[in-house]
Order: structure tokens, then sequence, then C-alpha cells
């Protein structure tokens, strides 16, 4: 029996060898290839991020100004009233107090015959068509939000839905919290529709763009001292001399993309400082991301596609035009 098991292993041993001899033999070897992309031709936008919840813009209490006896109240809770529409009077001919602006009566705490006092909140009035979210926003990033400013708003429970608005106001304080200060920016959202107070908001809020703008892969762009240049892709040349520097100017940029100012031509082929290589699951560069033509590694993990071409990471800003060829 033992010498049987002896007589197995060996002839296991033997086959094993034979099979790894035979694939080593057959295996393709590792060729390093670079990876390229179009110069691209679209609408290259800028856009911060932010997270908030959705409040009233108009949202306070109702207090009395005279100490003196409720003669009428005008109005019921959940009723609408206008600005300057008369609220409660008085018995001694005191000034009515009226609504301060346009909304909804959502309390209402007095009664005709009741003696109150100055300051005493007698109601509460809520807008409930004017509407504003408020986002948290980097110390790096609050130098380029200005008011007036384009948003385009996601609500957690209309997630097929994009809102827009305008900001409103940028905080002068900030607040400092694990060693990073952020600034609070207020957005009014332009059309509410069946947006409710308390909902929770993603925003991206438009802080430059360029129209027509040829740009590339950001990571395309590097530096040589002071000056930056691109390896554009020459046709018909060698693999061993298959691209050339190239001096660029560059304009704006988010955390995808660059704008060329000068120095390049819509549709030439750059490279990427990433490379791949023919046998699966192996290749270096960007956490050994691989690319294909047209598109690269992005830093992240997740598979870059030109526009025209796919989809992208969601982080960050993108150029929001196609980019025409």
């Amino acid at each position: 029996m033992r010498k049987w098991i002896m007589l197995s292993t060996v002839l296991v041993l033997a086959i094993g060898g034979s099979v790894w001899f035979f694939m080593k033999e057959k295996a393709e070897p590792a060729v390093a290839k670079s990876v390229t992309a179009k110069v691209e031709k679209g609408d290259l936008e800028v856009q911060i991020s932010g997270s908030g919840s959705v409040a009233a813009i108009n949202s306070e209490d109702i207090t009395s100004s005279a100490t003196a006896e409720v003669d009428e109240v005008l109005v019921e809770k959940n009723e609408l009233v206008e600005k300057g529409d008369e609220l409660i009077t008085f018995t001694d001919g005191s000034d009515p107090i009226t609504a301060p602006f346009d909304g909804t009566v959502t309390t209402l705490d007095v009664e005709a015959g009741d003696r109150i006092s100055g300051s005493d909140v007698v109601a509460h009035v809520t807008d409930y068509k004017k509407l504003k979210t408020t986002v948290s926003v980097d110390e790096l990033d609050i130098p380029s939000v200005k008011k007036g400013q384009t948003v385009d708003i996601k609500a957690s429970a209309f997630e097929d839905e994009t809102f827009t608005g305008k900001v409103t106001t940028v905080a002068k304080e900030g607040t400092y919290e694990n060693g990073v200060s952020s600034f609070d920016v207020t957005i009014q959202i332009d059309k509410p529709r069946n947006i409710k107070i308390g909902m929770s908001t993603e925003v991206s809020i438009l802080t430059n763009d360029a129209k027509d703008a040829l740009y590339v892969p950001i990571e395309a762009v590097q530096m040589d001292g002071d000056k930056k240049y691109v390896n554009v892709q020459q046709a018909g040349a060698t693999e061993e001399d298959s691209s050339s520097k190239t001096l660029v100017e560059t304009g704006i940029n988010n955390d995808r993309y660059i704008e060329i100012t000068s120095g390049l031509e819509e549709g030439q082929e750059v490279s990427l400082p990433i490379t791949i290589s023919n046998e699966s699951g192996t290749g270096s560069g960007f956490n050994g991301m691989r690319g294909g033509q047209g598109g690269g590694g992005m830093p992240n993990g997740g598979e870059m596609k030109m526009p025209g071409g796919g989809g992208m990471p969601s982080s960050g800003g993108m150029p929001s035009g196609g980019g025409g060829q």
C-alpha cells in the first residue's frame, strides 16, 4: 500500500510539473502599453459640492409690542395670510398685530379676552413657498463661492429631479472642527415644488466655467520647472519614439479635466502617466488601474471615460457639453 501511495505522489508531481512547464512556455510576456486620451472640446465646469437640509427663508414667532387685552383674533391656525394682514386687535385701541410676510399661521396661542404682555409670543408664521438650504463648505473652497452663483440641488426624497437655486449668503465667520474650518453657504431654491422643510439635500455650486474649451485629463499635464507640458502622440511614429513633449498653457480645471488655452488642437492624442499590461490584473500607475484608448485610470479607483464615451466617477465637476470632434 505504501508503495502505491509513493508511486501516486510521484505521478501527480510529474503531471503538475509538466502542466506548469507547458503553461509557462505558452504564456505571453507582459508588454507595457501607454494610455492615451484625445483632446476634447466642450463646456468645462468647476463645481463645489456640499450637503445640507431644507429650511424656510421666512419663519418667525409673532410677538406683541403692547400690554393689553385681546379684542379679536382674526385668523385661525393653518390659515394663509399676506404681509400686512391684521392678526390680532386690542380693546384699548393699541396697534394691531400684523403678518410680517406672506405665509401660513402654524401656531396660535391667544384668544379674545386674554391679556398679554409685551414680548409674549402669540403666534408663529412660516412661508412654505420660499425655501433655502444651507451647506458647509471647506475653507479651501470658500474663496471661490460668491453670492449669485448658480446651484444644482438634489433632494434625497426626489432622486430623479434636479432643482436649481442661487447662492444668497456666504458666512463671514467659520466653524473649526477636527482641524478643519468650514463656512455656511445659504442657497435659495428657485422653485421648491414638493420639497418640504427638513429634507436633506446635495448641492453643486458652479464656481467657474469655460465655454467651447479644449481640455484633457488633468493627469496629462506635467511640470518641467515652472513650465507645463503634455506628451503628444505622433501618428505613424515607432513605439520607442511615439510621443513628443509639447509646452502648453492652461486655464481652469476641476478634479478630472484641465483647460488647454494654447499648445494643443482638438482631436490630438496625449499620453497619460499610466501604463497597462496585456496580462490580466497587472499594471502600473495610479494604484494599478487600467485604461484604454480615450481614457485612463483614476486615482480613486474608478474607471474614467472621456466625455461622449460613458460614465465617470461621481465626485467633483465635469464638462457639461459633449466632446465634439
